[in-house]
């Protein structure tokens, strides 16, 4: 398929190119080695996140609480990891001696 670029930077995009990848409004625009990659980008319209967060059954202020939280840069609520108990024989190991 062939495309022209018009002088004010504008590239109409053939109509089976569209069609294949489904209608979209938005492209994230990237330059790869020389190539420029379209990739459709489906903008969420805030009714279907109000819709999303009602499902899950979060209200206003906990997402004011996560922004909140979120931008304090605070450490202190972050959830720790196990630490593994290096050179701890297992119940195998220790049934072994």
């Amino acid at each position: 398929m062939l495309a022209k670029i018009t002088s004010k930077n504008q590239l109409t995009l053939p109509k089976a190119a569209v069609a294949a990848v489904g209608a979209t409004e938005y492209f994230d625009v990237e330059v790869r080695q020389g190539q420029i990659v379209l990739t459709p980008v489906r903008i969420q319209r805030g009714d279907a996140i109000r819709a999303k967060l009602e499902e899950l059954g979060l209200t206003d202020a906990d997402v004011a609480d996560a922004v909140s939280w979120a931008r304090s840069g605070s450490t202190q609520h972050m959830v720790a990891e196990p630490r593994p108990a290096y050179g701890t024989p297992t119940k195998k190991q220790s049934r072994r001696k």
